[in-house]
Formats: structure tokens, sequence, C-alpha cells
């Protein structure tokens, strides 16, 4: 905070508005944006993970894991969304204190399900009662990338169990006439040329992703659009020194820039990939290269 805000009364104009931006509620909406772009950022790569492996599971010769991959595929396809990030964060958060309570309360007598209450010992709490807040927010965090990743990361494995399918069989026949294994031929083959296929599902399954971080509220991570609505609102007294009306159509209206530039960088790196990956590939982005050139 600038050294002119000692008394808010006392200032007005770009002053005041120099030091409202400046509070410290205010600087929690910008380490929000920060708390956005690291779920981003760590969410995208481990749902390509699960994706992966969902297409690698759901294409597999062994009918137990292909029927594993598809029904991954299927169900978290088919639930709601939000009904998803409700249940599905308590389920999961049950069933890690759950697996604790196993290993540190063995003499535990009691029954954990009591009624609608879930009740383990105080050692098996996630996190620990007496636990610092940094590590509350991070295990909330830590459950929202999970979550995100296991969500999205259904979608990605069903666009890339669609691009495996999509590379033109002859290839792979070919490939093993040459003396490849099958190994060989889906590493070497088939996953270098699949992503061509896959990346405009993924492009749009990465906007979808940057477009579903308001739902980080639900999961109790106190997200950019949170902050939006509690300091462009009219009760910021709760807030800050420095009252005002009611702004929130301002703070929004910031937050509709901010996803409007993001997205549109996205789409400018998505394309330049895109072109890099269809050059010299039998496909139309390929041809009208070629053509091009």
């Amino acid at each position: 905070m600038f050294s002119w805000c000692t008394d808010p009364n006392a200032i007005d104009g770009l002053a005041w508005l120099s030091c409202y931006l400046t509070t410290g509620k205010h600087l929690s909406i910008y380490l929000s944006v920060g708390t956005v772009l690291l779920l981003l950022a760590i969410t995208a790569p481990v749902a390509l993970a699960f994706g992966f492996g969902g297409a690698m599971a759901a294409r597999s010769h062994f009918p137990p894991l292909s029927w594993l991959g598809k029904a991954y595929i299927a169900i978290v396809r088919g639930v709601p969304d939000i009904a998803f990030f409700l249940f599905f964060v308590i389920a999961l958060d049950q069933f890690f204190e759950w697996m604790r309570h196993k290993v540190k309360c063995p003499d535990w007598d009691q029954p954990i399900r009591q009624g609608n209450d879930f009740v383990v010992c105080p050692q098996a709490k996630l996190p620990l009662s007496n636990a610092a807040q940094w590590v509350h927010e991070t295990y909330g965090f830590s459950l929202a990338v999970l979550t995100f990743s296991i969500v999205f990361g259904a979608f990605a494995a069903n666009v890339l169990y669609g691009a495996m399918r999509a590379v033109p069989h002859a290839q792979l026949e070919t490939a093993e006439a040459y003396g490849m294994s099958r190994r060989q031929t889906f590493w070497r083959i088939l996953v270098p040329q699949m992503w061509v296929y896959a990346l405009p599902g993924l492009s749009n399954l990465w906007m979808v992703l940057i477009k579903a971080t308001p739902l980080l509220f639900l999961l109790g991570v106190e997200d950019i659009v949170y902050w939006a609505r509690e300091l462009g609102g009219s009760k910021t007294t709760k807030f800050t020194d420095y009252p005002h009306p009611d702004w929130r159509v301002w703070y929004f209206l910031a937050l509709l820039v901010f996803y409007l530039l993001f997205t549109r960088v996205s789409e400018i790196v998505l394309d330049r990939i895109m072109k890099r990956l269809t050059h010299g590939q039998a496909t139309m982005g390929g041809e009208a290269q070629r053509k091009a050139t």
C-alpha cells in the first residue's frame, strides 16, 4: 500500500483508486488469477495422461482392460459435470480418510458410518485440524486438480481413442510387414500420427477447461469469480476500508476481458501447433500446406 493511503477519507480520485486496488483483499484476487493459471498448467498434462491411459485401455485386446477403459469414458462423460464436482470430491476425500483410518487407528471400535455422518479417528483427518492454513488450501487445491483431471481426462480419452482409430490401418500393417512388433508399431507409427487427428478435439477440450475454472468455487477454492463477486459487491466494508457502490458489473467485465484474451492467445498457439503437426501429413491441412509452398 502506498504512503498516502493511511487515511482513506483524506484522498480521492486516482489516489483513492490506487489505494483501493492495492488492499490486502485485492491482492487475493490477483493471487487467485495465479491459482487459476496454476490449475490449468497442472491439470492439462495430468488430464492428458489420464486420457492417454484411458484410450490405451479402451483399445486394449485384453477384454477386462478394454471394458474398464470404455466404462471410465462412458461414466464420466455421462454424469453431469456439476454433479460430479459436487459429490465426487466428497467421496474422494472420505476414501482418503478411510484409508488413513485403517492404517492409523486399527483398534477403532466405533462404526465409521453413523447415520449421515462419516466418522474417523482424529489422526485420520485430512488435513489434520491443527494443520496450517496453507496445508488446508493445498489439500483443497490438490483435490480440485485431481477432480478436473479425471473429468477432462475422460473426454481426452474419447478424443484420443477416436484419433488412434483415424490413423490409416494400412500404415500399421506396413510397419508390421517391415518387422516391427506391435509395441514398436504403437509407439513409432500410431502415436506420432494420431496427434494431428486429436489436436482439434483437444483444442476444444482446452477451451472448455478454461471456461470450467469457475467450478473451483464448488470445490472450496476461492477463485477469481468468487473474489469478483465479493469485492465488486456493495458490502465491501466487510473486506476493506474503501466502501463503494455495487461494482460487480465492472469486475465481471474485467473477467470477460481476461477470459477472452486468454482463449484468443490459446487459439493462436494451438493454430501454430496444428500447422506444425500437419506439415507433410496426408491430411487436408497437410495438402493445403503442400499446395501453398
